[in-house]
């Protein structure tokens, strides 16, 4: 029986993820750290036989004990940016495991880490051509800048799968924007697409960061857990090869790219034609505007984030067959204005 540990079984990734597994894999031993006991409801309510730990990113002892019993741990619990996790976990791993009996880790970072070059240069809705891929490319992938968003949690990991290769097996999974419908216990929308939609039904109009013309990529959350499953299912079978984990165990998850400002006009007119707004106009919006109507994260509808998932293609099959994100904007839009309406 595999002993799998997930944290983040009530957000958007680690739930749909859970979803999948759970259904697809019932005899694995599951775990799920919440953070409250009405959370822990929420998930043995949607899957009875997951075991339930309370904690946090900063429950150190729990991450090292329940990491150190568990065959794999999926971290997807603000997995990009917490540094006290990342380290409970590799020690935990590192402490609980053997070179007989090795631990996989299942990271989960962000594409936000290439839009390092954007931001050192200050560019907003630039142009670039720049693209990464995780296979020939992935070398530079784990050499980028210390400073790089998410870069310092994915030395904690790198570092841990390759100073202690032989007992920790680690993979980290990089998705871009997110979308579709989540099948998890209770988070089951995404973010950056979907604040998009919420701020052009709030202000009439669809906003456009500088020249609108930077690009990033994009993955349907199912599409997105099956990456993490396949992932699972070679851990399971102890399948070792050093072009999984380690050094080599970076992985793009995408299913094409789309233009920031294309997108935000497709959501007005798709809000228009719903009768959310009344026309679809766009709205240039600079930083200090955008930061102060949306928030930080608004600030990556002007940056470039792109990358070539071919390293899970070529090794384990993967294929994203889900409606595409142009496909799901009619759906976001409806549901953005329910939430907004409070229905």
């Amino acid at each position: 029986m595999v002993k799998i540990f997930i944290t983040g079984a009530t957000g958007y990734i680690g739930g749909d993820t859970l979803y999948e597994l759970y259904n697809k894999h019932p005899d694995h031993e599951y775990t799920a750290m919440v953070r409250t006991p009405e959370k822990g409801e929420q998930v043995t309510s949607k899957f009875p036989k997951v075991r339930v730990v309370q904690g946090d990113n900063d429950s150190t002892d729990v991450l090292k004990e329940e990491s150190s019993n568990a065959d794999i741990v999926i971290h997807t619990a603000d997995a990009s940016d917490n540094v006290n996790a990342a380290k409970a976990i590799a020690a935990g791993l590192a402490a609980g495991h053997s070179k007989s009996n090795p631990g996989y880790w299942l990271h989960t970072s962000g594409t936000g880490i290439l839009t390092y070059f954007d931001t050192r240069d200050g560019k907003l809705g630039e142009s670039s051509d720049k693209v990464f891929n995780d296979l020939e490319g992935v070398d530079e992938l784990i050499h980028l800048p210390s400073e790089a968003f998410h870069r310092n949690v994915d030395e904690i990991v790198l570092d841990c799968g390759i100073s202690n290769a032989d007992v920790v097996k680690t993979a980290i999974v990089c998705p871009p924007t997110i979308y579709g419908d989540g099948r998890g216990p209770s988070l089951t929308r995404g973010r950056q697409i979907y604040e998009l939609a919420k701020l052009t039904l709030q202000r009439g109009t669809a906003p456009i960061l500088g020249a609108g013309l930077a690009r990033w990529n994009n993955i349907h959350i199912t599409d997105l857990s099956r990456a993490f499953i396949l992932l699972v299912e070679a851990a399971a079978s102890h399948n070792g090869s050093p072009d999984l984990w380690g050094a080599h165990g970076y992985y793009f998850t995408e299913n094409g790219e789309h233009y920031w400002a294309d997108l935000s006009r497709k959501i007005a007119e798709s809000a228009a034609s719903q009768g959310f707004i009344s026309s679809a106009q766009m709205e240039v919006l600079d930083e200090k505007t955008a930061k102060h109507v949306a928030g930080f994260e608004s600030l990556s509808w002007g940056l470039n984030s792109r990358g070539e998932a071919r390293r899970l293609r070529k090794l384990l099959g993967w294929k994203p067959v889900e409606r595409s994100i142009e496909e799901e904007i009619r759906t976001i839009v409806a549901n953005e204005q329910r939430r907004l309406k409070g229905v």
